[in-house]
C-alpha cells in the first residue's frame, strides 16, 4: 500500500519548506516519489528537491485538482508502475482547491493499492487574514479540507495576529491539528506524527480517569486521588520538595475543538468532593481543553496548579495535564496534575501550547483567562 500525502497551500506559504523538512528529517530512508502540479507553469522546484535524491514527476500541463482528473490517475498508474513508491507527496499548484485533490486521489484509489494518508495546509501567518478575505473561495477550500494547518512564519509574526489566525481557521475547521510552533523548533519526526496521527491527549485523560475509578465492596464507585496514574505510588506535592513522577507524559492531547472550550458532557458518572478522597457514580465529570500560544514562566504556572490542586477557586479538577511553551524560544514546560499533587518538568516544544482538564463544575470561563494571560 502506497501512503500518499498531500501538502497544499498558496504560493509562497512555505510548502517546498515543508517538503523538505519531512523527506531530510522524516522519511529519508523511504522511496518517495514528489509529484509537483504547477497550474501550467515550469516546476520552480524541481531542481531544488532533485538534489534531495527524489524522484519527481512533474505534471505542467494542467491542473490536477480540476479538468485533468483523469490525466491524474494515468500519471499516478505510472509513477506506481516505475518506481514503487512507498509513499508519494503530491504538492499542488497553489490556486488549487484541496477537496478536488483529495477526491481525484480518493477516485484512484478504487483500482490501485494506495490510500490518503493525509492532507496538510500551510498558511503563511502573516497573510491568512488578507488570503481569506480577498481569495475565499480557494484558500477557505483548503483550510476547511486540511486534517493538519501548519501556520509558518510564526517565528517573525506578531503573537496577537497569529491567535486571530487561529480563531479565524477554527471557524472554518474546528478539529484540524493547528501548527503554531516555529517549524524549526520541530523536528520532521515529530511534523509526520502530527500529520499521520491525531492528538489525543483529551480522549487518553478521559480514559485514565475512568480506569481509575473502582467499585467499593458496597457498589459504590470511586476514584482514589492518591494512587491515581502513578502506579501504586503516592507522589509529593512539590510545596515540600518532593518529585511526583508521571509514567504518560508521551501522551498527546487531542482537543476536537482546538482554540475553544472543549465540553464533554456525556461521560461516566464521577464528580470531585475535596472534602472526601471519592467520587459518586451519580456524579458527573467533564471535559475542557484549549490551545494558546501565549508563553508562561515556571512561577506562573505553578501559581495556577496550586490553585487547581489544592482549590475549588476553578472547579473541582479530578486531573490536568498540558504543555505550554516559555518566552525562551524552543523552552517548553509540560504538567501533570491530580488533587494536591503537580509536577512540572522541562520537555521538547509541541505544535501548540496544550492543556486538558477534567472534573466537576469547571469554570470554563475563568480557565480560559488563566491559562489565556498565561
Amino acid at each position: 500500500m502506497t501512503k500518499i500525502d498531500i501538502i497544499s497551500g498558496f504560493l509562497g506559504a512555505g510548502k517546498t519548506t515543508f517538503i523538505k523538512k519531512l523527506l531530510e528529517e522524516a522519511i529519508s530512508g523511504e522511496q518517495v516519489v514528489l509529484i509537483e502540479n504547477e497550474f501550467g507553469e515550469i516546476g520552480i522546484d524541481g531542481g531544488f528537491l532533485k538534489d534531495s535524491g527524489i524522484e519527481i514527476r512533474e505534471m505542467n500541463s494542467g491542473c490536477i485538482c480540476c479538468s485533468l482528473v483523469g490525466d491524474f490517475g494515468t500519471s499516478l498508474a505510472e509513477v506506481l508502475t516505475q518506481y514503487r513508491p512507498e509513499r508519494i507527496i503530491i504538492e499542488p499548484s497553489g490556486v488549487g482547491k484541496l477537496s478536488d485533490v483529495m477526491k481525484a486521489v480518493i477516485d484512484v484509489s478504487a483500482d490501485m493499492d494506495v490510500e490518503l494518508n493525509s492532507a496538510v495546509t500551510i498558511v503563511d501567518a502573516a497573510k491568512c487574514k488578507m488570503y481569506m478575505k480577498n481569495f475565499g473561495e480557494f484558500f477557505n477550500n483548503q483550510i476547511e479540507n486540511a486534517g493538519t494547518i501548519v501556520l509558518s512564519r510564526t517565528d517573525i509574526t506578531d503573537a496577537s495576529k497569529i491567535q486571530k489566525d487561529v480563531e479565524m481557521i477554527r471557524e472554518k475547521n474546528a478539529n484540524a491539528v493547528i501548527i503554531t510552533t516555529p517549524l524549526d523548533q520541530l523536528d520532521g519526526s515529530q511534523l509526520l506524527e502530527i500529520i499521520e496521527k491525531k492528538d489525543t491527549m483529551l480522549d487518553d485523560l478521559l480514559a485514565e480517569v475512568r480506569e481509575s475509578r473502582h467499585v467499593h465492596d458496597h457498589g459504590e464507585e470511586s476514584f482514589d486521588h492518591h494512587h491515581h496514574d502513578h502506579d501504586g505510588e503516592c507522589c509529593g506535592h512539590h510545596d515540600h520538595g518532593e518529585e511526583c513522577h508521571d509514567h504518560h507524559h508521551g501522551e498527546e492531547c487531542h482537543d476536537h475543538h482546538h482554540g475553544e472550550e472543549c465540553h464533554d458532557h456525556h461521560h461516566d458518572g464521577c464528580g470531585c468532593g475535596h472534602d472526601h478522597h471519592h467520587h459518586h457514580a451519580d456524579e458527573v465529570f467533564t471535559s475542557w481543553g484549549m490551545e494558546t500560544i501565549v508563553p508562561v514562566t515556571y512561577e506562573q504556572l505553578e501559581d495556577i496548579l496550586k490553585r487547581l490542586s489544592s482549590t475549588r477557586e476553578l472547579g473541582d479538577v479530578l486531573r490536568a495535564k498540558g504543555m505550554l511553551p516559555t518566552e525562551n524560544p524552543g523552552e517548553w514546560l509540560y504538567f501533570d496534575l491530580v488533587p494536591e499533587q503537580y509536577e512540572i518538568r522541562q520537555g521538547k516544544p509541541d505544535y501548540t501550547g496544550k492543556v486538558c482538564v477534567i472534573g466537576a463544575s469547571l469554570k470554563e470561563e475563568e480557565l480560559n483567562s488563566v491559562f489565556g494571560r498565561g
